[in-house]
């Protein structure tokens, strides 16, 4: 053969290639309202920047049923290219390829991958669209899962993993995504589950259909799986760029700055009355946090899960920074299992990738009753406080109203290693708030009243005044100042560029024993 046929040969491959399992099986999947593995990487990529690597693979299987069917590929679709000018690694599952069933070649691809990912200091990109394991393969396949799953772990904290369900992910699958850093949904055709609704009903009776079972609502906001869910996939993958540019490439990179466009000397004079005078009322914390931060920035992750504690991504004068708060509109803010959980997991990622984290507290307490202490709220609750103790980037706290109890060390106090904690005039820091207080202080008091409920209102008057302020917090250094709310911006921007170059030592050891 001649070198044009060569060629021409090579040209005829990689068109064979592109088509997948063929044009009926991408037809259904566009019906599905599904878009193919190759589109969903040209969509996600910078124009023109993707490679590809081992586009020629097939499957090796001997089984009886697979002999005739060969599919350049192998039902995944791998390789690097571009997310704003950024490098990032990627595999795609193609579904029109045996489902998108993962077998031994398929494994090797995506390992590939990750290790060339992690070799290089790029995030790992998973687009999921798979019917599991492929059955025909056996053994094979349960090992190329658990290759995938050691590469997960290599990878944790080393490089950014982010894993968008497309489709179907199932079984031994899900495991992969679990250890990833972020999970991102679409409603309506992507579900994640360990047994199928099938397998439920016959071992258990119960019946339950996909979604309610392991849909993106069901995720996002009962188990907490899911930290973004989306309408369509096109929304799902502009989101998945959006939080790439909040993220450095690795571990040792500075999280990126971006032009600032908004001004850092800027003072909101509504935040002065955001907090209302009845201590009681609610407000919504992301009005704040708006306020604060650099204008339009903020981007909420795991929105419908715990919705007492606020998480995500914004910036400062164009520095990238994580955000806790918790959410006075929902359950008054206090924190319980799931937001302890949802804090300390997001805390741990913005500590692994130098993220600075900026923490609003107005928090009552943990969360009563025998259900949370029946459920381990002492464990979980001491994940957020683990999570925050042991974390070395620069945090910042600022107090807008109430920080009672163990919940106020917690919520990133100078006690367990903030590096500046604020308060605002409203704040409200005690052992526990005034009317619990009183109760338990003049119990004989208000029984011996003439008017029980007269008293214990003066009385929690008199409390709030002496010992619910933060003048007291502050002349104990435990707030380092007292700021009137529209200062807090600016404040916060300079006390960012002098941590930048914050270093702190751990002790030597292996790893810590978080209170799983």
């Amino acid at each position: 053969m001649t070198i044009d046929d060569r060629i021409e040969e090579l040209r005829e491959l990689r068109e064979e290639a592109a088509k997948g399992g063929g044009q009926e099986r991408i037809e259904k999947q566009h019906d599905r309202g599904k878009m193919t593995a190759r589109e969903r990487i040209e969509y996600f990529l910078d124009d023109g920047t993707f490679t590809e690597f081992d586009q020629f693979r097939t499957h090796r299987s001997h089984a009886a049923d697979m002999e005739d069917k060969e599919f350049l590929g192998d039902g995944v679709v791998t390789g690097y290219g571009d997310v704003d000018g950024r490098t990032v690694f990627v595999f795609a599952h193609d579904f029109t390829i045996f489902g998108g069933s993962l077998g031994e070649v398929f494994a090797e691809k995506v390992t590939k991958v990750m290790d060339k990912a992690m070799e290089t200091g790029a995030p790992i990109i998973g687009l999921n669209d798979s019917a599991g394991a492929r059955i025909q393969e056996g053994i094979d396949s349960l090992a190329g899962y658990a290759e995938i799953f050691h590469r997960n772990q290599q990878a944790s904290g080393v490089v950014p993993q982010i894993s968008a369900i497309m489709g179907p992910c199932a079984g031994g699958a899900v495991y992969s995504p679990a250890i990833t850093d972020f999970i991102m949904m679409v409603e309506d055709t992507s579900h994640m589950f360990i047994t199928g609704p099938d397998v439920i009903e016959t071992v258990t009776g119960e019946q339950v259909g996909f979604d309610e079972l392991g849909g993106a609502n069901t995720h996002a906001s009962e188990s907490g799986v899911a930290d973004i869910t989306t309408g369509d996939e096109e929304a799902a993958l502009d989101d998945l760029r959006h939080l790439l540019s909040y993220l450095p490439q690795n571990n040792v990179e500075d999280p990126p700055r971006v032009d600032p466009w908004d001004d850092p000397e800027r003072k909101d004079e509504e935040l002065t009355s955001i907090v209302p005078n009845a201590p009681q009322k609610p407000y919504d914390i992301i009005d704040v946090v708006d306020s604060v931060t650099d204008e339009g920035s903020f981007f909420e992750v795991g929105e419908a899960f715990a919705r007492n504690l606020v998480t995500g991504f914004a910036r400062l004068d164009g520095h990238a920074i994580g955000v806790v708060a918790n959410q006075p509109r929902v359950n008054a803010g206090t924190l319980d299992i799931d937001s302890s959980k949802k804090g300390a997991r997001f805390v741990r990622f913005c500590d692994s990738f130098n993220i600075p984290i900026l923490t609003f507290v107005d928090v009552p307490g943990f969360m009563p009753g025998t259900d949370q202490e029946h459920n381990g709220i002492i464990m979980e609750g001491a994940k957020l406080l683990y999570a925050f103790s042991e974390a070395t980037v620069p945090l910042m706290t600022v107090i807008t109203r109430k920080a009672y109890g163990g919940a106020y060390d917690v919520m990133a106090s100078k006690h367990i290693g903030a590096d500046v904690n604020y308060a605002w005039p409203t704040a409200e820091i005690a052992v526990m708030g005034p009317k619990g207080a009183v109760n338990v202080l003049y119990d004989d008091e208000l029984e011996a009243a003439e008017d029980p409920e007269k008293r214990r209102q003066e009385l929690i008057d008199e409390y709030r005044d002496q010992f619910a302020n933060p003048y007291i917090a502050a002349d104990r250094g435990f707030v380092d100042d007292v700021l009137e709310p529209p200062e807090t911006r600016p404040q916060l921007i300079s006390d960012l560029e002098m941590l930048r170059s914050k270093r702190k030592s751990q002790p030597e050891r292996k790893h810590g024993n978080i209170p799983l």
